[in-house]
């Protein structure tokens, strides 16, 4: 499933459809860099294709859905008749909408959420599948929804690699619907299942988290600059219970001068964005996120700082900021998909910042010190600075 293409570092948005066999069936699925399960096959996602290919007509609900491969298997394969599909990633999000089109799939639902709290509240499904992602209580909230989505006598499918954590996420399943079987395994994968039974599900064995409502919030104060702000987070956004140690470094180096506009690409629970309003004063700023929960986070992190000049966005690295352009970009940019280090991302952060910069304007970045970044930044910006050389990270700067 890997082109050419997707070594190139202004190729980030390459869009391909790869074909797929699924129980004799053809399937496309959309894929990039960036996107859940890009070049490669995902066998969870195809245990949980094969399952819903066997279903029949069904109204069936996808948590996780990644690329789309699951849900497109349940209309191609499976005759499912109505599909409510939701991801908390945008590139999947996108990539899920594509992979229905690809396919000719008309009505489809794809709601870039984590969980179904997007959802009518009525649905009640056949059938709930589950990607398995390696964040206990963020698994458990799906799980927990999972269960209220469907009608008496539905099944929800989880499927995940055994590194993943998906035998405790079976533990979870079975402590929620009271019963769970194991239905296969296969290299290092398992998929499992449950029927719901009753109307109230039963009693978690290791507790009930207070994030199985999706409007609680972990408050988390952090100090940044001498300023200081209430960040609000979520299981699953990145280092969601504390302020990361990188952050706190780049937050603590920043420079934005009063009056300056600031980009916060990949602004997570948004402690950088924020910040660097404050400073600004009446400079505009603007943080996009990727993850719907950070983007949640964010924004409940602006309204509660009353902070009139900052705005937030979900975006695909730099894709929802248009041809807007600002004198600063600062960014923590992810260089993980999955368990594995992919820079194809960072890399587009980068080309990203370069290209919202005014001429003059000036990038800050941190990083883990071992990444090579530094080539990158000098490729685009002509030169780059280190500001900071630590033990575990770097921060770095160019100027457009």
């Amino acid at each position: 499933m890997t082109t050419p293409a997707d070594t190139a570092p202004d190729r980030y948005a390459y869009w391909q459809n790869a074909p797929l066999s699924i129980a004799g069936s053809r399937v496309l699925v959309a894929t990039k860099p960036g996107v859940f399960a890009h070049g490669i096959v995902d066998p969870a996602s195809m245990m949980l294709a094969e399952q819903m290919a066997s279903m029949g007509r069904s109204t069936s609900v996808h948590l996780n859905c990644g690329n789309g491969l699951v849900p497109a298997a349940a209309a191609v394969a499976g005759g499912s008749s109505v599909l409510w599909c939701s991801d908390r990633s945008l590139p999947s999000v996108q990539a899920t909408e594509r992979t229905m089109a690809a396919n000719g799939i008309a009505g489809s639902h794809v709601v870039h959420a984590h969980g179904t709290h997007a959802f009518p509240l009525a649905l009640a499904a056949d059938v709930v599948t589950i990607r398995v992602s390696t964040d206990k209580l963020a698994l458990q909230q799906l799980i927990w929804e999972a269960f209220h989505a469907l009608r008496i006598g539905g099944k929800c499918y989880i499927a995940g690699a055994n590194d993943e954590g998906v035998k405790p996420a079976v533990r979870l399943l079975e402590s929620i619907f009271g019963v769970a079987r194991l239905d296969a395994q296969h290299s290092g994968h398992r998929l499992a299942v449950a029927t719901k039974t009753q109307i109230a599900p039963s009693s978690l064995t290791d507790g009930t988290s207070p994030y199985l409502d999706p409007d609680h919030f972990r408050e988390v104060a952090v100090t940044l600059k001498g300023v200081e702000h209430t960040l609000f987070s979520r299981p699953g956004v990145f280092s969601w219970e504390h302020l990361d140690e990188a952050t706190q470094l780049l937050g603590d180096l920043m420079d934005i001068r009063a009056g300056e506009s600031v980009l916060d690409l990949g602004c997570g629970a948004g402690a950088l964005g924020l910040t660097a309003a404050t400073l600004s004063g009446t400079g505009r700023v603007l943080m996009v996120d990727a993850d719907a929960e950070a983007v949640r986070c964010a924004a409940r992190g602006m309204a509660k700082a009353e902070l009139g000049n900052a705005e937030v966005r979900a975006s695909d690295v730099g894709g929802a900021v248009g041809d807007e352009t600002f004198d600063v970009v600062v960014s923590n940019p992810p260089f993980h998909q999955g368990k594995a280090t992919d820079l194809m991302v960072p890399r587009q952060f980068i080309a990203d910042a370069y290209a919202h910069l005014h001429v003059g304007g000036r990038l800050m970045l941190v990083a883990n010190r071992t990444l090579p970044y530094e080539q990158v930044i000098a490729e685009r910006f002509g030169e780059v600075r280190t500001l900071h050389d630590g033990r575990r990270f770097k921060v770095l700067g160019a100027t457009r």
